[in-house]
């Protein structure tokens, strides 16, 4: 058994989690993938250390056994704080979809963001800024500067772009205006918009 997969047996133990429950944290379909964790019989990818430590309220230095300084390798760099956000369904970059309010599941991203939750965005039209299949983590507040990237809510839809206010008119504007052209709202129209939030982080691959 690795250090690494003494600590996450540890560390579950101390906070009274069972397997179930952490493959549940993890987004796992069942606690088979942690009990061959736990035994060391699989591997962590570097990239699942984070999420591990975000899920059993740790850090992923105490998971690694490097929370001594001392025993830190030269040249590397310990890993940010994580913390668990929810995972709420997807967000268009194109053309808009209904936004699933649904939680997925809890991933763990950079506490310095200070999100509230991430979505999933579909769509090239903010490339190559966001690509499609990135998750984006969000912000939830009601306003924004001119040109951040906001979360925006249509209607009963949603979409990520830069938005941009000039008077009485709205624009959402893409990276990419090829694949979606200016969206403009102005007069009654602007009743149907509201910010979910604004874009803070983004990840790839996960």
């Amino acid at each position: 058994m690795s250090e690494l997969s003494r600590r996450i047996l540890q560390r579950r133990l101390e906070l009274g989690l069972s397997q179930e429950e952490l493959a549940q944290r993890m987004g796992y379909r069942s606690k088979s993938s942690i009990t061959k964790l736990e035994k060391g019989v699989n591997d962590i990818p570097q990239s699942k250390v984070e999420e591990f430590a975000a899920a059993l309220e740790t850090t992923p230095a105490w998971l690694m056994g490097l929370e001594n300084p001392a025993f830190v390798p030269p040249g590397f760099e310990p890993l940010p704080e994580m913390v668990r956000v929810p995972l709420v369904g997807s967000i268009a970059c194109g053309t808009p979809i209904t936004a699933e309010q649904n939680i997925e599941c809890y991933i763990g991203v950079p506490a310095a963001w200070h999100a509230d939750f991430a979505l999933t965005c579909h769509g090239s039209s903010m490339a190559p800024t966001i690509c499609d299949g990135d998750i984006v983590c969000i912000r939830c507040q009601p306003e924004v500067e001119q040109g951040e990237i906001a979360a925006v809510r249509i209607g009963d839809e949603a979409t990520l772009k830069h938005f941009h206010r000039q008077g009485d008119t709205v624009m959402l504007l893409a990276d990419n205006a090829a694949v979606c052209p200016p969206m403009i709202y102005a007069g009654p129209q602007l009743n149907e918009i509201q910010i979910e939030g604004r874009a803070v982080g983004f990840c790839r691959g996960l």
